[in-house]
């Protein structure tokens, strides 16, 4: 697979950093092909007007959030735009839907604008407006009243569906465009902001769209739906949106945690109901959150609707069940994803034939099996510290140093500072050494 040496750099730069490139996913997916075809076909089923729920499941280290961002790349080649959505108790908690969306409209993304595509989506619908009016052939491209006036009745019958969804999301739209037309930048920009959702638009801006107050809980999911339909008529295939670390709802207080469950349970009747067309809705959890008694169990029709029997062998798991089980990483895997990394940042280096050599399929091994036996012998968690190192202690002193030899001159060390909780109880020799948050 050619990588672009955009994305390369991209890609060894979060590594460096301990973190999950955003794009070219697919060249160091490993493990993912049994997904592959039910996440193509779901996918498909969805472009063509369906909506799909999807749990993802997987224990820390085994690549929920890789495989929420590979989704969202393959999603992207066929056409959809995605966004992916951090849950966390205090910054963007589920049971707070209007931030969710907010947050969703944030990180928006499609195959020609990486983030914030927003306003482009919105503008894009606009701008097609005119190409369909443009494209009957009846009117002179030069005659800008006609062109204005025909493409507003265009834009009135667009509107219909969006007004029956979302009255307050299509009366933003209709004046959005009236200030972009009047060259009134500021209230266009104020219209942009309350309808992706964003508090503390001034009563004077939000008072030329008749619309009050901002983007409360229910409105949040009307507007989603308000934005699948421009999504859809702007030649989209849909909309894939993942919510990312979702376990976070087990930390917070009992009445919180209820309210978030119920905001899942909600978004899954929607999505069953028929509400969101073209939604590929995704989230991903540990198998805490889905089994224990603090996650979905403590709401008994949300658990229903999202067991699945697995069997202990994962060989004969169902990829087109509600429930996706992702393994963790064995040795094999994650020498294979190492060796990956090795030709990726050789390929975009000033050394490369040292650092092949260097750092060569057996050295990776070894490195491995020292990163596993950090972490106590739990392969599953190693990934992510293994690259970080792989890249920042090995393949960067490599390149940078001729006389730089991994096998003599680098020891693995892994310090608690540089650790998150679930590496560091890893570690941890005894049951006195692990770390309680208290």
């Amino acid at each position: 697979m050619e990588v672009s040496p955009e994305k390369r750099r991209e890609i060894i730069s979060a590594l460096r950093k301990g973190t999950v490139p955003q794009r070219g996913l697919d060249f160091l997916a490993v493990g993912l092909s049994p997904f592959e075809e039910t996440i193509k076909s779901e996918l498909n089923e969805v472009s063509e007007g369906g909506a799909i729920f999807k749990a993802v499941r997987g224990e820390y280290g085994c690549g929920k959030t890789f495989f929420g961002r590979w989704v969202q790349e393959q999603a992207k080649l066929n056409g959809f735009a995605t966004a992916e959505v951090q849950i966390s108790e205090t910054e963007t908690p589920l049971h707070k839907l209007e931030t969710v969306y907010r947050r969703a409209m944030e990180q928006l993304s499609t195959a020609d604008c990486f983030l914030g595509a927003f306003r482009s989506v919105i503008d894009g619908w606009f701008y097609g407006l005119e190409e369909d009016v443009l494209a009957e052939g009846t009117i002179d491209p030069n005659d800008v009243e006609t062109l204005a006036e025909k493409s507003d009745e265009l834009l009135e019958q667009r509107l219909v569906e969006i007004t029956r969804a979302t009255p307050q999301f299509s009366a933003a739209l209709r004046s959005y465009r009236a200030a972009q037309r009047a060259n009134d930048h500021a209230t266009a920009e104020g219209l942009a902001g309350w309808l992706a959702g964003q508090p503390h638009i001034s009563a004077s801006v939000k008072r030329t769209a008749g619309v009050k107050g901002d983007v409360d809980h229910f409105a949040a999911l009307s507007f989603l739906r308000g934005l699948l339909l421009i999504l859809k008529d702007s030649g989209y295939s849909g909309l894939v949106l993942v919510l990312d670390e979702i376990e976070t709802i087990q930390r917070v207080r009992s009445d919180v945690r209820e309210k978030g469950l119920n905001a899942l349970r909600q978004l899954l009747d929607d999505v069953d109901g028929g509400r969101f067309p073209n939604l590929y809705l995704a989230i991903t959890g540990t198998p805490a959150f889905y089994d224990g008694p603090q996650g979905i169990q403590r709401l008994e029709p949300l658990a229903q609707r999202l067991h699945v029997d697995f069997r202990k062998d994962g060989r004969f798991d169902n990829p087109r069940a509600v429930q996706l089980r992702l393994t963790a990483f064995d040795k094999e895997r994650l020498v294979e994803v190492g060796t990956k990394v090795r030709d990726l940042y050789a390929a975009d280096c000033s050394a490369p034939d040292r650092v092949r050599r260097l750092a060569n399929d057996s050295y990776i091994e070894t490195l491995a099996h020292a990163m596993a036996g950090k972490l106590g012998g739990k392969v599953g968690i190693a990934p992510r510290l293994f690259l970080k190192k792989l890249v920042t202690n090995v393949l960067d002193l490599i390149d940078q140093n001729d006389d730089f030899d991994p096998l003599v001159d680098y020891e693995l060390t892994v310090s608690t500072s540089e650790m998150t909780s679930v590496e560091r109880e890893a570690q941890a020799k005894t049951v006195d050494d692990i770390e309680l948050d208290i």
